[in-house]
């Protein structure tokens, strides 16, 4: 199949992807993922194994459209919530009461 990523065309298929990965030893996954055989390979180190290319010429996004085109499983990072702001409650009474919250 004909994906295009990094805006140079690429002819993969699924076989040829797990032959690429194979003896591939995945990276600890932090964000978007892809699932080769049974293991989760981090998208950039995907997309840097079969187009040779560095992983800053291509974004994630790539990797994972041409892998789900192919038919690997693929996974999205969660977007990270902010953090709760904690507020001690004396801050919390002196706000009800009118007062600006410092922190």
């Amino acid at each position: 199949m004909r994906c295009v990523i990094a805006r140079f065309p690429f002819e993969l298929t699924k076989n040829g992807v797990l032959e690429s990965m194979k003896g591939v030893k995945p990276e600890p996954v932090v964000g978007d993922s892809v699932i080769i055989g049974r293991r989760h390979y981090p998208a950039k180190q995907v997309g840097q194994v079969i187009t040779h290319q560095d992983r800053r010429d291509f974004s994630a996004g790539e990797v994972l459209r041409a892998m789900a085109q192919l038919g690997f499983t693929c996974r999205t990072a969660a977007p990270q919530a902010a953090p709760a702001r904690t507020v001690d409650p004396l801050q919390r009474a002196s706000a009800m009461l009118g007062a600006p919250l410092s922190v």
